[in-house]
């Protein structure tokens, strides 16, 4: 192959060789960047453009939310205090309803968008974050299927608890539920004995209603809180996709938890009365402890998130 010298102001040379493309002559690094330039833009570029990629100003924006969460909800003072303080602020809500009830708004409307498409979905919403958050921290940090899947079926015990505290709840109401003509209570209707043939007759269904919100939404903060404390040990390279998806998870589930709790301190205010709550948020408390309180401690359990003192486990697994 021929070559031929090509001298520049600056004293160096230059050598173009016959049989390089013009386009391969362009497709050279530039600088540390680490990316290559074709056709005049680099790769970098080109996808920011396109929507693949978050641009850097929308990734900072992310991390910088989630360094406030995770400021907020990993630490260990807020796993201690914050069944405390929800039982506390239900305690309080409910005095105030009851001896200087706030005037009606927006969000005592049971029809509310946050009531509607969160809170009735709620343990719907929690699932579908933890998942793949307890997934991916939970891998990263043993490296192990098997302990992953372990891990993840708390989802499946959350399940199970939520599905058997809400048809308990339903049985006490039926039992305990009569129908009545109006909502004052007057002219009970005995002909109708479920509530579902009392509502479809027009009546009006009373029985003790423990409240659902307050269990529902008192489990699931704690559950989220409790398995956000493995960010504690979860260190990514911000250059990895993981990065990424676990700061989003971060966020989602943050903010996941404040529309939880604000919308507990709205039942504690607006709807149902003392001892409904109580007792929701009685079952809510228990159903918390005894998981992540007590059987998660035993062997035979779905364990607790990886702390310092269990990741020794990923390094068992390599020796395996």
């Amino acid at each position: 192959m021929r070559c031929r010298g090509r001298h520049w102001p600056d004293g160096g040379a230059r050598a173009r060789c016959k049989g390089w493309s013009s386009r391969a002559a362009r497709m050279r690094p530039e600088g540390r960047s680490g990316f290559f330039r074709a056709k005049g833009k680099t790769v970098a570029e080109r996808t920011r453009g396109s929507g693949r990629w978050p641009t850097r100003s929308g990734m900072e924006h992310l991390e910088c939310c989630a360094r406030l969460l995770r400021g907020t909800l990993v630490r260990a003072a807020v796993r201690r205090y914050l069944p405390w303080a929800l039982a506390a602020s239900m305690l309080a809500g409910s005095l105030l309803k009851e001896l200087s009830p706030l005037p009606e708004s927006y969000l005592s409307n049971k029809r509310n968008v946050l009531n509607v498409y969160f809170v009735k979905l709620a343990w719907a919403w929690t699932f579908c974050l933890l998942l793949p958050f307890i997934a991916l921290t939970n891998y990263h940090l043993t490296g192990k299927a098997g302990l992953v899947l372990r891990r993840l079926s708390t989802l499946l015990v959350g399940t199970a608890i939520w599905y058997v505290c809400t048809a308990l709840f339903s049985n006490i109401e039926h039992y305990t539920g009569s129908c009545y003509q109006s909502p004052a209570l007057e002219g009970v209707r005995k002909e109708h004995q479920s509530k579902q043939q009392c509502h479809g007759e027009g009546g009006f269904w009373h029985g003790f209603d423990i409240s659902g919100h307050s269990f529902l939404l008192t489990f699931c903060a704690l559950m989220i809180v409790e398995e956000m404390a493995v960010l504690h040990e979860v260190k990514t390279d911000r250059s990895h996709c993981l990065h990424t998806a676990i700061t989003s998870l971060v966020v989602a589930l943050g903010f996941l938890t404040f529309i939880w709790v604000c919308m507990f301190l709205c039942t504690a205010v607006y709807f149902h009365n003392l001892s409904q709550k109580v007792f929701g948020t009685l079952f809510g408390l228990l159903s918390w402890y005894g998981t992540y309180g007590f059987w998660y401690l035993k062997a035979f359990s779905p364990g607790l998130p990886p702390q310092s003192s269990s990741l020794n486990l990923k390094q068992d697994s390599y020796k395996e």
